[in-house]
């Protein structure tokens, strides 16, 4: 074997891995995009929990606002909203979702009206039951229910379908499949609620 031939070799084994190298790096180039698109969006991050003041909610009225992009209804209810409600908790064997589907407890708990509602915190001078705190999006199709009050059951009606929930936002009739989402939330102090 000569030298030439040696020095061939060398020089091929170099242009070899440096093509190869090149080729890694340009594959990694055009990957990256693809797997980078998945992690969520920074507006997606910056809404991860907000916080929402309640000083103004007087019982018997809602506000609504929007969280991860949808509309999230936060009502302070009345005494006799929360009596409607946990009287229609009688009637929670012929309800079409037994699900409390609140985020703040186990999946299995049951749709009982004191299920779904934030308990104030100590101090406070709203009734045990007061706060109601759920996704403002129908079950069904994602159409935004109209209510306070509303529907058959004197809670929301969505005007897409006809779904009727009750006071405690439960679907008692229509298409929607299961009750209106409770999501993750808490009192940080008496007048200011974190969603997320």
């Amino acid at each position: 074997m000569s030298h030439a031939d040696d020095h061939d070799s060398s020089r091929r084994d170099f242009l070899f891995y440096a093509t190869g190298g090149a080729g890694a790096v340009a594959t990694g180039a055009a990957v990256w995009p693809l797997v980078n698109q998945m992690n969520p969006s920074a507006d997606v991050l910056a809404l991860a929990s907000i916080r929402v003041d309640v000083s103004l909610v007087d019982p018997g009225t809602q506000i609504t606002v929007l969280f991860q992009g949808q509309p999230v209804f936060i009502r302070q209810r009345t005494e006799d909203e929360i009596a409607l409600a946990r009287e229609q908790d009688a009637d929670i064997d012929s309800f079409p979702d037994p699900l409390a589907r609140n985020a703040n407890l186990p999946d299995d708990t049951p749709a009982l009206d004191e299920n779904r509602v934030l308990q104030p915190p100590e101090g406070s001078a709203a009734p045990v039951g007061a706060w109601l705190i759920q996704s403002g999006v129908c079950t069904h199709l994602g159409c935004v229910p109209v209510g306070e009050g509303a529907g058959d059951f004197s809670g929301w009606f969505c005007p897409c379908h006809g779904s009727h929930y009750d006071a405690s936002g439960r679907i008692r009739r229509g298409p929607a499949p299961e009750n209106l989402p409770i999501p993750a939330a808490r009192f940080i102090d008496e007048t200011t609620i974190e969603l997320g």
